[in-house]
């Protein structure tokens, strides 16, 4: 199975998975619907209450009355077993793979940032076959840096949000050929099997569509 039609499958489930909590949890569901004062609104709590993405709960909302059914709700259980057979693994294996908390940001100067992207150069091998050097490492950096500031390229850090604090675990990088953009993803080692990697996948798409509108995004390699 591609990486494409992996996720594919996983988008799927996920939005079954909203709709069978949504009907198992149907009461609830619409005192949310009926006290919220904006479709907006209700959206919102949704999400919140399914621990679903907003996508995902403007589908729950639009679900017809006459769906509200034991016979759809099997069909749906079905199905998600369908779909769970289907995938090399499930979000239970790899949870952060659907988890709203995971999100991109631009790049700083922070030393937070900095230590990070040590950390993920640390792992490149140079043309003698030596690890980079600080010097490389920093060279890298102000490059990139550049890029940003041309709009040639774009340098998102993924943070977990779901802890008291923001927690840097990734980079995206997108770096624009003019062609194309080519994207790269980098997960910091320890965070690495949870599903990071796919979050970054999905949520670079729209990121980086918004940065370069109607340019093709090929994902090359792991950064």
């Amino acid at each position: 199975m591609t990486p494409k039609d992996h996720d594919r499958i996983l988008d799927r489930r996920e939005i079954a998975k909203a709709l069978l909590g949504a009907l198992e949890r149907r009461h609830e569901i619409l005192d949310i619907i009926v006290d919220s004062d904006t479709r907006a609104d209700a959206v919102t709590a949704i999400a919140a209450a399914l621990e679903t993405s907003e996508s995902n709960a403007e589908t729950v909302l639009n679900l017809p009355l006459s769906r509200l059914t034991k016979t759809e709700r099997d069909r749906i259980s079905d199905e998600i077993s369908n779909l769970d057979a289907a995938l090399d693994w499930t979000p239970s294996e790899r949870p952060k793979s659907v988890d709203p908390s995971v999100q991109l940001r631009p790049i700083d100067t922070s030393s937070g940032d900095a230590d990070l992207f040590r950390q993920r150069c640390a792992e490149r091998i140079g043309e003698d076959g030596a690890p980079w050097s600080a010097e490389r490492i920093a060279s890298e950096r102000s490059a990139g840096a550049r890029r940003v500031e041309d709009e040639s390229a774009v340098w998102l850090v993924a943070v977990d949000t779901s802890g008291g604090e923001p927690d840097r675990v990734g980079f995206v990088f997108g770096e624009w050929t003019g062609q194309e953009v080519d994207v790269a993803i980098w997960v910091a080692p320890e965070r690495r099997k949870q599903g990071y990697g796919t979050a970054l996948l999905k949520q670079s798409r729209s990121e980086l569509a918004a940065y370069f509108p109607g340019t093709t995004l090929v994902v090359r390699a792991p950064a």
